[in-house]
């Protein structure tokens, strides 16, 4: 009996365990369905959570990141001034014009090229009205004098061609820069030489 027993009591046992292993198998599938059931929900749930932390989080950052930006461009700029500083001793040591230096001199160069301008301007226009009255005297002296009359003497024609000499010279001074002058010197020219 004890056989029949034990082969009962094993053919329950494995029964029992079976339906045992099965409840369980089927608790584990509810427990999966419901978890897919309201796991959306949770997922969502936990979605908005990360980006409401994600949001504060990032605020918190960029606040630090500018903090700390503006210390370190606060750090650069001093640190740049340094800098310059020094290579400006350096260079000033050295004899190296400054920037400063360089602008005044530029300034003082334009001034003194507008002042040269000037006055080469004045210059061309006072020779401009030395030459227009040089013209005009030689003209007037070329129209209104006689030619001059051949005499026997050789005194007076020997002091004719020097007090004419340099009146040429003159004239011909005169004529390149005015066109109207050329004639009037030509016929002075040809009058003191007959």
């Amino acid at each position: 009996m004890v056989k029949k027993f034990k082969a009962i009591g094993e053919n329950q046992l494995a029964q029992t365990v079976k339906d045992s292993a099965h409840q369980i198998w089927l608790a584990g599938l509810g427990a999966f369905a419901k978890a897919q059931e309201e796991g959306t929900k949770v997922f969502d749930a936990l979605v908005k959570e990360g980006e409401s932390i994600q949001n504060k989080t990032r605020k918190v950052a960029d606040e630090q990141i500018a903090v700390v930006t503006g210390k370190a461009v606060g750090t650069w700029d001093r640190l740049e001034q340094v800098f310059e500083d020094r290579v400006a001793r350096a260079l000033s040591s050295l004899g190296v014009p400054s920037k400063k230096d360089i602008d005044k001199l530029s300034k003082r160069v334009a001034e003194l090229t507008s002042v040269v301008q000037k006055l080469t301007e004045a210059q061309e226009a006072a020779e401009k009205a030395v030459a227009k009255s040089a013209a005009k005297a030689v003209a007037k002296p070329a129209a209104s004098k006689p030619a001059p009359v051949a005499t026997k003497t050789a005194a007076p024609k020997a002091a004719e061609p020097k007090a004419a000499a340099p009146k040429a010279a003159v004239r011909r001074r005169a004529a390149p820069k005015s066109e109207a002058a050329k004639p009037a010197a030509t016929a002075t020219v040809a009058a003191t030489a007959s």
